[in-house]
């Protein structure tokens, strides 16, 4: 049985019934936010409640999201959006960790050269400001009734959603056997090292190795070097018989895909950079028009159709800019485009065309 809404909740509720009949939700939102920061009609928001060092460049965000925010499973992502020197600007973030009984959720964030979003997430005075946030999406996750034994590949900041899932599994009582291998370049830079080792002493079920590829392993759970087949067998000899998630860069992950795609049980990725590009012969331009605002522009080939109209002053919605939340995807009626992660080329006409990750490879014509 559901809970029933709080006197306070209700109050609220009818409060906005009432308002709704006179404004308009936008004029609604700007008034409401004067009595509280994150109240708005149907505008899903959450409020930097908590602050704190993660490892060397990188920090941990605790957020208290609205009661409009559809929610997350351990695993996923979720889109944040800033305003910065007046640009709004969205990156998507994974959970570190569930989403704990008050709906607080956690992300923990590292810093980028360059990274406008990250560096500003970064700065300890950004506890109080308030984010837009996304849906959670991602298919990182772990069955409740999960009983099959798992490997966790993680390098860099890839340790976040397999973090989140670490704790989930934990908190059931690590019901099924778990191995994390976790790549960082010096130990300064793993994040939640000593949870996880609390947790392996505490659980007979979780294994963790932490693997340098910078400096010298010298501790007991400590391994050194670049993921390969023969590290693969010293580290984890039975993965052939693991469910196998792996997050990190793109080139991890393309090690990962060689190494494993068809020989484990279960093979799941994700790169929070661009895969190595495929090589691809696009030169020259093509003529993309705008189905909605009826403009046609000439835009380069083998560029990411997100980047060349961004280049040309238009803003689409974004998110991850990986080709994993969608955020981007627009329709499709005609022309080829190709996936710069895969080199694939698709002519059908499509509802869902990631632009972040397609670039043009004949004229077009795009939904927007």
């Amino acid at each position: 049985m559901s809970a029933l809404p709080s006197p306070k909740a209700r109050r609220r509720s009818r409060l906005t019934q009432v308002a709704g009949a006179f404004m308009p939700p936008p004029v609604f939102d700007f008034w409401a936010q004067r009595l509280h920061p994150t109240w708005t009609w149907e505008r899903p928001l959450a409020r930097v409640v908590g602050h704190a060092r993660a490892a060397e460049g990188a920090v941990t965000l605790v957020l208290k999201p609205n009661r409009h925010w559809a929610g997350a499973l351990p695993g996923q992502h979720v889109n944040l959006t800033a305003v910065i020197d007046g640009i709004r600007l969205t990156r998507s973030y994974s959970l570190d960790a569930p989403v704990q009984p008050d709906g607080r959720i956690s992300v923990t964030v590292k810093g980028v050269d360059g990274g406008r979003m990250s560096r500003h997430l970064l700065d300890p005075a950004r506890v109080g400001d308030v984010l837009d946030i996304g849906p959670g999406f991602g298919d990182l996750v772990v069955p409740a009734t999960a009983t099959a034994p798992w490997l966790f590949l993680a390098a860099g900041s890839g340790i976040t959603p397999l973090m989140a899932l670490v704790r989930q599994l934990a908190a059931q009582g690590m019901p099924a056997p778990v191995t994390l291998l976790y790549w960082a370049r010096t130990r300064a830079e793993f994040c939640f090292a000593d949870e996880l080792r609390a947790l392996a002493a505490r659980h007979a079920g979780f294994a963790v190795r932490f693997v340098l590829t910078g400096e010298m392993p010298s501790a007991a759970d400590e391994a050194g070097g670049r993921i390969d087949a023969t590290l693969l067998d010293a580290l984890a000899a039975d993965h052939a018989t693991r469910q196998t998630y792996a997050c990190g860069p793109g080139g991890f992950i393309a090690t990962v895909e060689t190494l494993l795609d068809g020989r484990v049980p279960l093979l799941r990725t994700e790169a929070f950079t661009p895969l190595p590009r495929p090589p691809a012969d696009d030169a020259g331009t093509v003529s993309v028009r705008l189905a909605r605002s009826g403009r046609e522009l000439q835009l380069a080939r083998g560029v990411p159709l997100l980047a060349a109209l961004e280049a040309e002053g238009l803003k689409p919605r974004s998110g991850c800019r990986m080709g994993i939340c969608n955020t981007c995807a627009c329709g499709k009626p005609a022309g080829a485009v190709r996936d710069l992660r895969t080199g694939t080329v698709a002519e059908e006409p499509t509802h869902a065309l990631k632009l972040c990750v397609n670039s043009a490879v004949t004229d077009l014509v795009l939904d927007l």
